[in-house]
């Protein structure tokens, strides 16, 4: 009775279970399978005399919160026509594996977690060795890019480099690739290896340039967007440049009070309570140039508002005559930087695809490399992103 319920708890099919050991550290369950005629792999012959036994240890999934690992009482059988020896068949393990597959298919399976490959070896009783070999069997390429795709960047601490380049499907919430580089050449030669690149319609992309000279070579038919983050971002940057420089001419009671009212130059005044405001409006009293900023970037913010490319157009080029008049330098850069991106922009206003997604699967980068202690081979770092993100 107790060897039939391990064996149902085992769920190993036809696997006759002798003996059952706790020790600390494991768990021990000696195993066999019932006799049965075999073919011979040499001649055809079927057989069921048997020659020799011999034990393998094999390990399995854990249970009890500790390793186990199956003694199996592995049989040889002898053909009597060729007088061939050989191994009876088993479904569990393979040839020369002292691991059972549902194990190697666990080990994977928790591969697209966050843990580190030490942490995984642990828990399974394994080497952390074992798991790297495992890894290096998966492999991904991806063979065709979807018609709405998004570019960005991370920080990587591997052997190719400082940045690399990560492509997402924003629909499908997936990645689709990491690239090792990120320079205009390389985005070429990559973007040429994919047949049907007429088919891309919408490219999502920062401010960086090599993007875009490359999506303009590689994809004539599809649109660039700039994901809305980075202009809004680039707006707060100007009125945060404009306070800290007001700061520097200011006393110190002033500047200590400027300086701890940057959350308020930046929040929008429908999400100030009225103590909020009553702050606010003190700041703005502060000088000429923080009153200026504070009204160019909320005219920004009625652009980023905006419903459709036509009405942001328009706003826009009130926003741009503002700026020559007001004539504040930290955003008269930021015009500038609109006008060299200017239809880029506009085209975020009809479509609904952004570069959130991407930035989640970067802070999930950032989170696997912490936990590995970074990664030197990009190679196997490319894979884990991919396993644990695709």
């Amino acid at each position: 009775m107790h060897s039939q319920f391990t064996k149902n708890l085992l769920l190993l099919k036809d696997v006759l279970v002798d003996n059952v050991y706790h020790f600390d550290k494991y768990c021990e369950v000696h195993i066999s399978l019932p006799i049965k005629p075999h073919k011979c792999p040499r001649c055809g012959h079927i057989t069921k005399k048997i020659h020799d036994y011999r034990k393998q240890n094999i390990k399995d999934i854990p249970v009890l919160n500790k390793p186990l690992h199956l003694v199996y009482r592995k049989r040889r059988y002898k053909c009597e026509e060729c007088g061939k020896n050989f191994y009876e068949t088993v479904d569990f393990v393979g040839r020369y594996q002292r691991m059972t597959f549902r194990l190697i298919e666990t080990i994977v399976e928790r591969l697209r977690t966050n843990y580190s490959m030490s942490s995984i070896a642990k828990d399974y009783g394994v080497s952390p060795c074992t798991i790297t070999r495992i890894f290096d069997c998966l492999s991904y390429k991806p063979t065709k890019l979807p018609e709405v795709f998004s570019i960005d960047e991370f920080k990587g601490t591997t052997d190719r480099g400082k940045y690399h380049c990560i492509l997402v499907d924003p629909i499908k919430s997936i990645v689709l690739d990491v690239l090792d580089s990120r320079s205009l050449e390389f985005l070429l030669r990559y973007f040429r290896k994919f047949p049907e690149r007429h088919k891309v319609k919408y490219v999502v992309i920062d401010m960086w340039s090599p993007y875009k000279l490359a999506v303009q070579q590689s994809f004539p038919q599809a649109k660039i967007v700039i994901d809305r983050f980075h202009y809004v971002r680039n707006c707060n940057w100007a009125i945060d440049k404009v306070r800290k420089r007001v700061q520097q001419n200011l006393s110190y009671e002033k500047a200590k009070f400027l300086k701890y009212s940057r959350r308020l130059l930046l929040a929008r005044p429908h999400n100030l309570n009225s103590d909020g405001k009553i702050r606010l409006a003190n700041v703005l009293l502060t000088d000429e140039d923080i009153r200026l900023a504070y009204i160019l970037k909320e005219k920004f913010m009625g652009f980023v508002n905006s419903g459709s490319s036509s009405e942001a157009e328009v706003k826009l080029s009130q926003w741009l005559e503002l700026v020559k008049q007001y004539n504040i330098s930290e955003f008269s850069y930021l015009a500038r930087t609109i006008l060299n991106w200017k239809q880029e922009f506009l085209n975020s206003f009809d479509v609904p695809y952004t570069n959130g997604c991407i930035e989640g699967f970067n802070n999930k980068i950032k989170v696997i490399k912490r936990n590995a202690f970074g990664f030197k081979n990009f190679n196997r770092f490319r894979t884990r992103i991919l396993h644990c993100c695709s």
